[in-house]
């Protein structure tokens, strides 16, 4: 009966019997109106023309670009910064495709996220402080704004259904981790975590909490838990896929009745050590949910075709692996009928690859508006294309290998076949571009009073040689008004990942462009391990993280240093760059003259018992070419590689040559060669590569007699993210590298 009753409610919501849209402006609030607190674009003054950690965090930041459905507007929010402040604050613009026109549509204290149109144009959707929020849009400004939720959790991210009849929406229920308040709320004083499982913390947070999915209608008075349907039901999961998964991860069909979405349906231990997210199909109406692809490693980002008859996604083969080629595949859909003549469910008639001869990691998916074809970017050599792919794996690239940016997935393409997208570069940070056959046109420049105060930078590509005869491609970014008679210091840029990429990139925290224009010349090599060459040249890094990856570094810094304009040499880095840096303290002789080593991993034995994901050190470390979970057994199997039920070829007890050698050639194992001044940092909230690994690198420094500084922030992650301690990083990285390379 109770069943019987959900579903009877089901069905009553998106029938759209309600109170209309007029029924939820319980609570209006007048628009265009400076609030008290807003945050405008800085009119910072650079007299000098150099650009200083102040001038980084000025500029404005530009995302979530939305084309407007009778295709001449784009609307996208810009974020600003205040260091007094110390926080940023985000608000909705809206210009013409051609960039004319541009109008700031909203000025409020209080960030505004994820806006949308509507199907009509007519009104815009947003999120602010964790609730729906609509506008009338008039074309120059905004009506009154009005609230459309009241869910105690908050909204995290929402879309729309193709008809604007409805919404999917991201929230939270209670996690697995327990606090003591849960047993008795009247221990709401006091603080502790407690579990039974791994998987307890993600990333910077404890599990108390798990996201998930619900569907509402926006036809049916505010939108309230009590009217939400959590389109998982009562299994464990969480949707999306923590941490950094959103909306993304879910797809309305056209029909407005299925939603595609991505779930890695594990937890606890089976969660930790597996990448296995499937893709699946859930049917408002009835309930039902159908698996399109359920084994292999991550399957992400679907997305529907124009006319609902196929779902693209991005897939990784292996499970376990998060560094797999990103593969695009395609279903086939069909909705069969019942006998009254109502589609019930779906139907995968069949799964095709299409990038089996594509070299790259495919990301980011477009339909075309015919559905014969998929617009996609991956990093290539160096830079980020963009390319087309037909539904018989023909491949066109759009954009040209001489083009020094890094192009992402276009957000639309209008009639005439112009790719609306964005780009970056080390010069300049995110703006929007519009992409032909004759070339590329900037569409917004919403940094242009800040660049147009500074010097610029060149940059360069060049081959250095390998220890073992092969060119590795890197990056060299020189200061401004660069003259090789003259001597400068050099930075030599260790990666993080390790699986990623030196490309045209434009970071906030890594700003390589800063770094140049504090006189340095900055060495970007693109070593064993990186995305943008292919999947062999990516691969040889798991299970060797000591070897041919930490000499291609040698020979970058090498070559290098060798060039008569080059006086002193520093090596930085974070993450896996951090572990890079410690390792290479050990084995460089007296190539660098300091090192900076952020987040980095310095003892593998103990990151094995402390971090959080472990199906990424279970397979780099190990390296692993397969990943098995057998559930019920205890203890240790076999040959040394199962324990506790678990494949746990990477771990510091398995038998594996490759974990054996991995383990006994950590930074911590060289500690006894290190002898050059280094910086260690590290935030406490970083449950990825957890704090003490910074500490006990620092320690063993100190007991070297190296000279050495430590940097703890209390309330960072694995990245440094508020604007003041930004600001105190970068002054103490410059500081650092200042004293040991231009004095």
């Amino acid at each position: 009966m109770k069943k019987f009753l959900k579903l009877f409610c089901i069905v009553a919501v998106f029938a759209a019997l309600g109170y209309g849209i007029t029924a939820l402006m319980s609570k209006v609030i007048t628009p265009n109106k400076t609030e008290k607190g807003y945050i405008a674009a800085s009119d910072l003054k650079i007299e000098d023309g150099v650009m200083t950690p102040e001038a980084l965090l000025a500029f404005g930041r530009l995302g979530d670009p939305q084309l407007s459905p009778d295709g001449k507007k784009i609307l996208y929010g810009v974020s600003y910064t205040s260091i007094e402040q110390n926080r940023s604050c985000r608000n909705l613009f809206v210009c013409d495709t051609d960039g004319s026109n541009r109008v700031q549509l909203t000025r409020y204290a209080k960030s505004v996220s994820n806006a949308r149109w509507s199907p009509d144009g007519k009104k815009i959707y947003f999120l602010q402080g964790g609730q729906l929020w609509a506008a009338a849009y008039g074309g120059k400004k905004l009506g009154a704004k009005y609230q459309l939720s009241d869910i105690p959790a908050g909204i995290s991210e929402f879309k729309l259904s193709p008809d604007g009849s409805q919404i999917l929406y991201i929230s939270t229920i209670p996690g697995p981790v327990k606090t003591p308040k849960d047993s008795d709320p009247a221990l709401d004083k006091a603080q502790a975590y407690a579990t039974t499982d791994l998987m307890y913390r993600h990333w910077d947070h404890w599990v108390t909490e798990t996201p998930r999915t619900y569907v509402a209608s926006l036809s049916n008075g505010k939108i309230t838990p009590d009217n939400s349907l959590d389109i998982l039901g009562s299994e464990p999961f969480e949707l999306p896929t923590e941490p950094f998964g959103g909306a993304e991860q879910l797809d309305w069909a056209p029909n407005g009745r299925h939603i595609a979405y991505s779930c890695r349906k594990k937890t606890g231990k089976e969660y930790a050590f597996s990448t296995n997210c499937g893709i699946y199909v859930y049917d408002i109406l009835t309930g039902e949910t159908t698996p399109v692809k359920t084994d292999g490693g991550y399957d992400t980002d679907p997305l529907w075709s124009p006319d609902g008859s196929h779902l693209a996604w991005i897939s990784m083969e292996r499970d376990g692996y998060e560094a797999d080629k990103q593969r695009i595949l395609v279903a086939e859909i069909e909705y069969p009928a019942t006998d009254e003549g109502q589609a019930s469910g779906v139907v995968v008639k069949g799964i095709s690859e299409l990038t089996a001869d594509f070299k790259y990691d495919a990301s980011g998916l477009l339909w075309a508006e015919d559905g014969k074809s998929l617009y996609f970017s991956a990093l290539s050599e160096g830079t980020g294309k963009i390319y087309n792919i037909d539904l018989e794996a023909n491949v066109k690239q759009l954009t040209q290998d001489g083009w020094k940016f890094d192009f992402f997935t276009p957000f639309a393409v209008t009639p005439e076949g112009t790719l609306l997208t964005s780009y970056y570069c080390l010069n300049f940070p995110v703006e929007l571009v519009a992409v032909d056959k004759d070339g590329f046109k900037q569409i917004t420049a919403e940094n242009k009073h800040l660049l147009d105060q500074l010097d610029e930078p060149s940059s360069e590509s060049v081959l250095v040689r390998t220890v073992d005869g092969q060119d590795m491609q890197c990056w060299v970014l020189y200061p401004p008004k660069f003259d090789p008679s003259k001597k400068y210091p050099a930075v030599e840029i260790v990666l993080g990942g390790p699986q990623s990429s030196n490309t045209q990139d434009w970071s906030y925290r890594w700003n390589y462009r800063l770094m140049a224009q504090q006189g340095y010349i900055v060495m970007m090599p693109n070593r064993r391990g990186t995305t943008a060459f292919g999947q062999p040249w990516k691969e040889q890094i798991s299970g060797d993280y000591a070897g041919l990856n930490m000499q291609d570094y040698l020979s970058a810094g090498r070559w290098i240093k060798s060039k008569p304009y080059v006086s002193k040499l520093a090596c930085v880095g974070a993450s896996y760059g951090g572990f890079s840096a410690y390792m290479l303290e050990g084995l460089h002789g007296d190539l660098y003259d300091c090192f900076i080593a952020h987040a980095g991993i310095f003892d593998e034995k103990a990151l094995w018992f402390t971090t959080e994901e472990m199906w990424f050190a279970n397979w780099d470390n190990g390296g692993l070419t397969e990943y098995d979970y057998q559930p019920g057994q205890m203890g240790p199997k076999g040959d040394g590689i199962y324990f506790g039920g678990m494949q746990q070829a990477g771990a510091p007890y398995a038998k594996t040559p490759k974990a054996k050698h991995h383990y006994s050639n950590d930074p911590q194992s060289n500690v006894l060669k290190w002898h050059t001044p280094i910086l260690c940092i590290h935030g406490m909230m970083d449950f990825r590569i957890p704090y003490t690994q910074g500490m006990a690198a620092f320690n063993a420094a100190q007991m070297m007699g190296v000279p050495s500084k430590l940097l703890i922030f209390p309330e960072e992650n694995h990245w440094i993210l508020q604007p003041q301690n930004s600001l105190y990083w970068h002054r103490e990285f410059y500081a650092w590298l200042d004293k040991w390379c231009k004095e």
